[in-house]
């Protein structure tokens, strides 16, 4: 893709200096732009995401490596070529499971490609996320005169112009408090179904071949092709990362003196005095926070890690619940409060340096002990109750926690910044983001938790899940029989509602029945997905 410049000479942009800048476009991109346009449309306008949203993704990539010159420097780039597999590895995903996971993956992997398209030498995954908003943000501006008809009075447009750029920011504000109450109230998003149903029966009555919807749904995908297609230099987040470097550096008193032949010694002692006094206060939280992390370690080690069999009337869910989030929330603090002491120059006071980082060793340590506690209580709740989406969420947050550890390490002995720390824990999180998008965990939740062993089952969980689950939940029914409390209930309901086997198999039934009628309706080539076409021929055969 050919990089625009953003701004022209300063004796040119003087010259013109109340028009808007217009983006030059290549031929090819005249041409891509439309065609992105009235493909998006027809992949997505009443679909969900499937098949669809792989396609879309090929062709944004394959427009964008079509139009990068080969002496880019992008093409040399191991971050690159990380996020070009990981875009691949992730629209596979969404293709083969379709889940959620994957389609996540797949937006935020192809944003990041184009932010590092924008900045080749980005090494901050959020920085290419956010350069690649930042680029589509100043691109669409200068696509603005493509579209608009031509002027006839320069002074009327520029006064319309002032007012529109007034209302931008309250239609902004009211836009976002207008979504965050639609999803609080459903009462309020009936309201406005209700308005924008009227809207449209108007609007058709004038137009009969007219959708405001329609039509917005269009523009939303030019927008969106040209954002990506389109690619402006955006230098901030380049710019802020170049001032970081990946190792600490020490730094010398900021003190002037100008007299040549007395230097400041006093000044460079009272520095001293400085280090040495943060050296004691840091030695005195990491033998303060080592005895009492001791102390809470060794009571989760005889409680917890060996034969922990929960009492009768213990409450499980407000042991994992409360225990978990809480002991996560220290283990940050402590890597917090490593990265506060070991920020500057405390790595290189060498008379206290080895006590320090031995002290400091053994904490990190015992924080991995604890995220094993929180780890083993997360499994007890599992085996008692079962899977659900935030028992997987805890596992995954806990192996970040485990690298973030591993690079807290490598920061005390290494003498790492905080800069490379960030780097390396954003590869990893983009890792277990691809990872989980490569799962097929509804159906895995769904085996797990028909399971003869369990006394009590969330019905209304699993049936709540995508309808690729159904054909499992069809042909483990015999284990209801044995299950002494069903709940049947949708996720989030204020009342718990219970069924009897018999009726938790006929919930089943009505679901399955109802999925064989509606999805030959409504399924479509732009939303197919493996395991839901898979799910459907083996629910047809049951």
């Amino acid at each position: 893709m050919t990089i625009l410049t953003a701004s022209l000479p300063a004796a040119a942009a003087a010259a013109v200096p109340v028009r808007r800048l217009l983006v030059p476009l290549t031929t090819l991109q005249k041409l891509l732009i439309p065609a992105g346009a009235v493909l998006f449309d027809g992949l997505f306008w009443h679909r969900g995401a499937g098949l669809n949203l792989a396609l879309y993704t090929l062709f944004v990539l394959g427009a964008t490596l079509a139009g990068l010159p080969r002496h880019a420097a992008v093409w040399h780039s191991g971050y690159f070529r990380l996020l070009l597999a990981g875009t691949l590895l992730s629209a596979g995903g969404v293709v083969w499971y379709g889940s959620g996971a994957a389609q996540l993956a797949c937006v935020a992997s192809l944003v990041m490609l184009l932010g590092l398209v924008n900045q080749p030498h980005l090494r901050l995954l959020a920085f290419a996320l956010l350069t690649a908003l930042g680029g589509a943000a100043r691109a669409l501006p200068g696509l603005w005169p493509y579209l608009r008809l031509p002027r006839t009075g320069t002074g009327r447009w520029a006064r319309t112009r002032f007012y529109l750029r007034l209302l931008v920011l309250p239609l902004l504000i009211l836009g976002v408090f207008h979504v965050l109450f639609v999803l609080a109230n459903p009462r309020y998003s009936a309201l406005v179904g209700a308005v924008l149903e009227r809207l449209g029966e108007w609007l058709a009555a004038i137009w009969p071949n007219f959708s405001l919807a329609h039509l917005l749904f269009f523009l939303l995908g030019l927008t969106l092709t040209a954002g990506a297609l389109v690619v402006v230099p955006s230098h901030f987040f380049q710019d802020q990362e170049s001032r970081f470097g990946e190792f600490v550096r020490r730094q010398r008193d900021r003190v002037a003196s100008f007299r040549v032949r007395r230097p400041d010694f006093r000044a460079r002692s009272q520095g001293a005095l400085d280090l040495r006094k943060e050296y004691l206060a840091a030695l005195a939280v990491f033998t303060l926070v080592n005895l009492l992390l001791l102390v809470v370690n060794v009571i989760d080690v005889r409680w917890i890690w060996f034969g922990f069999v929960p009492a009768p009337g213990f409450d499980l869910t407000q042991f994992v619940h409360e225990g978990t989030y809480v002991l996560i929330f220290s283990i940050l603090v402590a890597m917090g409060i490593v990265l506060w002491f070991f920020r500057r120059n405390l790595n290189f006071y060498l008379p206290g340096l080895p006590v320090l980082r031995w002290g400091a060793t053994v904490w990190v340590m015992q924080n991995a002990v604890l995220a094993v506690s929180v780890g083993l209580r997360n499994y007890y709740y599992i085996l008692h109750t079962g899977l659900a989406y935030k028992r997987i969420g805890v596992y995954g947050f806990l192996l970040l926690t485990f690298f973030g550890l591993l690079t807290v390490l490598l920061k005390i002995w290494q003498r790492r910044s905080a800069f490379a720390l960030v780097r390396l824990n954003g590869l990893a999180a983009y890792g277990l983001l691809v990872l989980l998008a490569l799962g097929n965990w509804e159906i895995w939740m769904a085996r797990y938790n028909l399971n003869s062993r369990f006394q009590t089952l969330d019905l209304g969980f699993l049936l709540e899940m995508p309808a690729r689950v159904l054909p499992e939940l069809a042909a483990r029914q015999p284990v209801l029989d044995g299950m002494r409390r069903i709940i049947i209930s949708p996720p989030g309901s204020y009342y718990e509602t219970t069924a009897t086997p018999a009726q938790a198999r006929a919930a089943i039934r009505h679901r399955l029945r109802q999925w064989r009628q509606q999805y030959p309706r409504t399924a479509h080539w732009q939303s197919w997905t493996y395991a839901e076409s898979a799910a459907f021929s083996s629910a047809v055969s049951q």
